[in-house]
C-alpha cells in the first residue's frame, strides 16, 4: 500500500495568502486568504509581512480543523534567491537567509514561503521543500545578451505553473516533456510568455525586473528614455516609481482595477478607449508568443494557454486570432501551483526524486570569454 503524505502547500502573492492541504496528490482543501492594502501598507517592506503571514497560514488551518501537527512536509514557490536549476530544494537556513535579503534583486512575496515553511518545520520537527521557484534559470546563452555590455538578462518567470501545465500537457497527449517545443502563456497579474525547448524554459520575459507585454498591474515594456524622465522628474521616489511599474502599472493604471472582467464591462458599455488598450494587452501578448515561436526556430508543437486570465473566453479568444497561425493551442486555465507544490514534495519523501541542495552559487555567473 501507497503511503498517505499529507502536504501543506504555500504560496504568498501580492494581494494573497494561497494555501493548500493534499494527502499525497489527493487535495483536501485550499484557501486564497485576501489582504486588502490597508492591512498590507502597515508593513515597510515584504519581509516585514513575515509574521503576519505565518499567523494567516495557521489560522487557516485551524479554522479548516486541521492540525499543522498532522504535515508531513511544508511545501512552498520559493523566490529572492540567486538563478537555481530547476527542481524541489531543501529549505535549509541559507535559502530563508537569502531570501529574507532577497538577494535575488527584487521584492516579491514568494521570498516568504520558504521562510514559512521552515518556521513550520523546525516547531513542528518536519520537513520544508521550495518547487521550481521564479528564480529557475534555463536560459540559453543567446538570450541573456543585451545591448549593454555587462548588463545581461535574467530568468524571472512563473516556473512553478510552467513547468506543472506543459508535463500535464504532454502526460494528457502520452508525449515526454523532453522532446517537444511548446510556449507557455501565463496570463494573470503578471505575464510570462516563455520558450520550452526540449524540456528547458530557454527564453522568457522577465516578470520580477520588468519586461513583456503589459499585464493587469505590470507595465511591461517602456521606452526606456521615457522611464528614465520618470526617475529624474522628481515626482516619484525609487519605491513609489517601482510600485507604479510592477503593482500599479497596466490595467490598473488605466481604469483603476486589474480585473479584466471591469474592464470588458467597460467595452460592453461602449467604451472604446478602454478597448484599444485591451486590444493593446492582447496585441503585445501575441507579439512575445511570435517572438517566442521564433527562438524555436518555428519548431513550436503547441501553444499553452494558462494563468487566470485565460478562464476568460472572451479574452483568449482574442488573442488566439492573432496566433493560431503557428501551431496547434491549448487553453488550460488556471493555475497548477499548489498541485505542483505537493507534487514536487510528494515525489522527494516516495525516493522517486531527489531534493537539491541550494548552493547560493548562481547557475550562470556570466560569460567566461567576456574580458577576452
Amino acid at each position: 500500500m501507497t503511503r498517505k503524505y499529507r502536504i501543506l502547500a504555500i504560496n504568498p502573492g501580492s494581494t494573497s495568502t494561497k494555501i493548500a492541504l493534499f494527502d499525497n496528490f489527493k487535495k483536501l482543501f485550499d484557501d486564497s486568504i485576501a489582504h486588502t492594502y490597508e492591512e498590507l501598507s502597515v508593513f515597510a517592506s515584504v519581509q516585514d509581512q513575515l509574521e503576519f503571514r505565518t499567523e494567516v497560514v495557521e489560522q487557516a488551518m485551524v479554522e479548516r480543523g486541521f492540525a499543522m501537527e498532522d504535515v508531513d512536509a511544508f511545501s512552498g514557490r520559493g523566490g529572492g534567491l540567486v538563478s537555481v536549476a530547476s527542481g524541489v530544494y531543501t529549505v535549509t537556513d541559507l535559502v530563508c537567509a537569502h531570501a529574507s535579503t532577497e538577494v535575488g534583486g527584487m521584492q516579491h512575496p514568494a521570498q516568504l514561503a520558504s521562510q514559512i515553511c521552515k518556521k513550520y518545520a523546525d516547531k513542528y520537527g518536519k520537513l520544508a521543500f521550495i518547487v521550481n521557484p521564479p528564480d529557475t534559470d534555463e536560459f540559453c546563452d543567446i538570450a541573456r545578451i543585451t545591448g549593454i555590455k555587462g548588463l545581461y538578462r535574467e530568468s524571472h518567470l512563473h516556473a512553478l505553473n510552467q513547468k506543472e501545465t506543459a508535463l500535464r500537457f504532454c502526460d494528457e497527449r502520452g508525449l515526454k516533456y523532453k522532446d517537444v517545443n511548446l510556449i507557455l502563456c501565463h496570463i494573470g497579474g503578471g505575464t510570462s510568455i516563455t520558450a520550452h525547448h526540449k524540456g528547458k524554459m530557454i527564453d522568457s520575459n522577465d516578470i520580477i525586473k520588468g519586461s513583456g507585454p503589459m499585464s493587469p498591474n505590470r507595465a511591461g515594456d517602456l521606452p526606456y528614455v521615457s522611464v528614465i524622465d520618470m526617475a529624474y522628474s522628481g515626482e516619484y521616489t525609487k519605491k513609489e516609481l517601482l510600485h507604479k511599474l510592477n503593482t500599479n502599472g497596466g490595467l490598473m493604471d488605466y481604469f483603476g482595477t486589474q480585473d479584466i472582467r471591469d474592464v470588458l464591462k467597460l467595452i460592453r458599455n461602449g467604451d472604446e478607449f478602454a478597448q484599444t488598450v485591451l486590444d493593446g494587452m492582447v496585441y503585445q501578448i501575441a507579439k512575445y508568443v511570435g517572438s517566442m515561436a521564433a527562438a524555436l526556430r518555428g519548431q513550436v508543437d503547441a501553444i499553452i494557454l494558462t494563468g487566470g486570465i485565460s478562464n476568460n473566453e472572451e479574452f483568449t479568444v482574442r488573442l488566439i486570432k492573432y496566433i493560431d497561425w503557428i501551431s496547434e493551442i491549448e487553453v488550460m486555465p488556471g493555475e497548477f501551483e499548489m498541485e505542483a507544490l505537493a507534487a514536487g514534495a510528494v515525489r522527494v519523501l516516495r525516493g522517486k526524486l531527489k531534493a537539491k541542495e541550494y548552493t547560493g552559487i548562481p547557475v550562470w555567473t556570466g560569460f567566461a570569454n567576456e574580458n577576452k
